[in-house]
């Protein structure tokens, strides 16, 4: 039996998804920067808070393009993502590796991200929609300059700051073991 859906079919339902994504998003990240130890992680959090909101707005934009409601669809990737990252806030909450996992997990969304909308921004070529493809690139590129933002902030405070923490706790266990 054949099946009648097409790429705008498709590309109609990715975008429902993403829809729910983002603002599935813009729920957590006020809470992700509430669980960040660190000042510059939280503006990090804060600053695509704002870009999250840009984000939500270029979608409405496509949805009238192609003349459709912006109604969602549950993204069970994004939300086991998301569900990890907060899980994690939990998990290492008043560690130094707090920062560290909210990053990671931070990542693992943002990753998600760059691959749906990099589908997204290919679809909408091959449909010939050009003002969408360009409202999609804009977005694909805030997300991969917010990867590479989260990443240097991992390498440059959160991953030492866990390393070191994790040194000198090894160091005093290995002290206290020598000395019972």
């Amino acid at each position: 039996m054949a099946n009648n859906q097409d790429l705008f079919d498709l590309f109609h339902r990715k975008l429902r998804e993403m829809w729910f994504a983002e603002k599935k998003i813009h729920a957590s990240l006020p809470k992700m920067a509430n669980a960040a130890q660190s000042d510059a992680l939280r503006a990090a959090f804060k600053k695509h808070e704002a870009d999250t909101q840009r984000q939500m707005s270029r979608l409405g934009t496509i949805f009238g393009l192609i003349d459709r409601s912006a109604k969602e669809e549950a993204s069970i990737a994004l939300t086991a993502l998301l569900d990890e990252c907060m899980e994690a806030a939990v998990k290492f909450k008043n560690s130094s590796a707090l920062d560290a996992a909210l990053i990671a997990g931070a990542q693992a969304v943002e990753h998600h991200e760059i691959a749906c909308y990099g589908a997204l921004k290919a679809w909408a070529g091959q449909l010939g929609m050009k003002e969408a493809t360009g409202l999609l690139d804009e977005t694909l590129t805030e997300e991969k300059d917010t990867d590479e933002a989260l990443t240097q902030l991992a390498e440059d405070m959160a991953n030492p700051k866990a390393r070191k923490d994790d040194d000198e706790s090894r160091r005093r266990a290995h002290r206290s073991a020598s000395a019972a």
